[in-house]
């Protein structure tokens, strides 16, 4: 056929792809625990958002499949043989929670700026859209295939990926051999680190000169906790301690909020939210609120608690203070977050340390030197488990997604290893290929998340012609 001119072909559908978008992006798809249930595996929110792009596709002529409101795919094959490849092309529709310190309704799309507003524009209900447009355009122009597509969707990526789990395994098709996910950044993604979040436990009881009752932190432990709020008694001018430690660490932009009543203090202090991924770009709440808190008289598991947070915890992204650090010469060094916090004196204590690792680190290493640390009774690894996943350049699938992003922006490819985990891994021969151009402001699991609009139409062109080079 004719060469096509992606871009034009972007032009004319820029309307149609703003308005699906917008239908996703206005469904607040965060994991419920609170309200799942069989016919909503991860809550009423992420099932919505599954229906809500399924509708699209049916109505574009797709012959959709929901898996049980796990996950959902259809097939595109247009001329493909039967035996041919198949090229899997897979987003998800979740999103982390919307958390606090919007400027607007983060369910409500806004474009201001040039820029689009909302939870999920950039990761990844604005990409996966961008992407599915690149396949929409293919399929109106009738272009003949020698591989088969697969657009495959999920709703479980931000807390578990149990979504992939159920749909690999009751997929009746054969698995994709090759393929990549539209949730990271240009020029590409090819190598990956492990992912393990591994759950520090404390004793609860304390009975010192002050007693920790409650401290609770993080929506995920993907993320680093924007705010944390304890709840003690026994401490005195803790008022005037708050204004002076706040000022102490100016740079840090902290704030706080003390309420006190019945002899008991709830004091939450406020940092700055970012991708677990890159802890280093966030100010963990919870660490500096431990910070503050010892200097205190706690007992028992509360003084480990707030001592290991405070002393090892605090800005240790590569797990130095801990031990847990390490570095290989492909894929870089330990990362870690502490992500999720939970403190009871009736009961226990616990921290999720988010680990991202490169190969010759093991969770197994990590663990036995967590439990070595005083005061820490135990600790646990999450079922869910991410080994090292690489992909190397000279594979065709890797040089081809390069040669169409050096094409449409003038600069040079290479390859990069991330921390963070997308769905790219699921396959042996999976990569992540954008959305996040080089340059844009990284803004994914914190408020005010956006996209700049032109930047999603620059996708969809750059996504239509790489889908097309891996399938004519």
């Amino acid at each position: 056929m004719t060469k096509i001119d992606f871009n034009a072909e972007v032009e004319k559908r820029k309307d149609a792809l703003m308005e699906d978008l917008f239908t996703l992006l206005r469904i607040n798809s965060a994991e419920d625990k609170a309200h799942a249930d069989a016919e909503n595996p991860f809550g009423p929110g992420p099932r919505q958002a599954l229906d809500a792009f399924l509708a699209i596709a049916k109505r574009d002529g797709y012959q959709t499949k929901n898996y049980d409101n796990y996950a959902g795919h259809f097939v595109y094959e247009n001329g493909a043989a039967d035996d041919a490849e198949t090229l899997a092309i897979i987003g998800h529709l979740d999103v982390v929670p919307a958390g606090s310190g919007w400027d607007s309704n983060p369910f409500e799309p806004e474009i201001r700026n040039g820029n689009l507003y909302a939870r999920g524009a950039s990761d990844d209900k604005g990409p996966t859209m961008a992407c599915y447009y690149g396949l929409k355009i293919l399929k109106e122009l009738d272009v003949k295939l020698s591989k088969k597509i697969r657009f495959i969707v999920g709703t479980n990526e931000e807390t578990g990926w149990a979504d992939m789990d159920y749909y690999f395994e009751h997929c009746e098709l054969p698995m994709p051999e090759f393929g990549f996910s539209p949730d990271a950044e240009f020029p590409i993604i090819n190598g990956e680190k492990g992912n393990i979040t591994e759950y520090l436990h404390f004793a609860g009881k304390n009975e010192g000169t002050v007693v920790l009752h409650s401290f609770k932190a993080g929506l995920a432990e993907n993320m680093v906790p924007e705010s944390a709020t304890a709840v003690i008694s026994g401490a005195i001018g803790l008022s005037e301690k708050l204004e002076a430690f706040v000022a102490q660490y100016a740079d840090k932009n902290l704030r706080f909020d003390l309420a006190e009543e019945a002899g008991k203090a709830t004091i939450t202090l406020y940092g700055k939210a970012a991708h677990g991924a890159m802890p280093e770009m966030g100010i963990n709440g919870a660490t500096y609120l431990a910070l503050f808190l010892n200097q205190f008289d706690f007992a028992a598991g509360a003084k480990a608690y707030i001592r290991v947070a405070a002393e090892l915890l605090l800005e240790d992204h590569e797990g130095k203070k801990l031990g847990t650090d390490y570095v290989d010469d492909l894929m870089g060094n330990t990362s870690m977050n502490a992500g999720v916090w939970s403190f009871d004196e009736a009961t226990e204590g616990t921290i999720a340390l988010n680990f991202r690792f490169p190969q010759g680190n093991s969770p197994e290493r990590m663990q036995e030197i967590l439990k070595a640390i005083d005061g820490v009774d135990d600790v646990t690894l999450s079922e869910h488990l991410h080994t090292p996943h690489y992909v190397p350049m000279e594979d065709p699938l890797v040089s081809t997604l390069i040669d169409v992003y050096e094409k449409h922006t003038g600069l040079r490819g290479y390859e990069t290893i991330i921390g963070g985990g997308t769905f790219g891994r699921l396959l042996k021969r999976g990569v992540a290929y954008g959305a996040m151009f080089e340059g844009e402001p990284d803004s994914m699991h914190q408020a005010n998340e956006m996209k700049p609009v032109e930047n999603i139409f620059k996708a969809a062109v750059i996504y239509a012609e790489a889908i097309y080079e891996l399938t004519k």
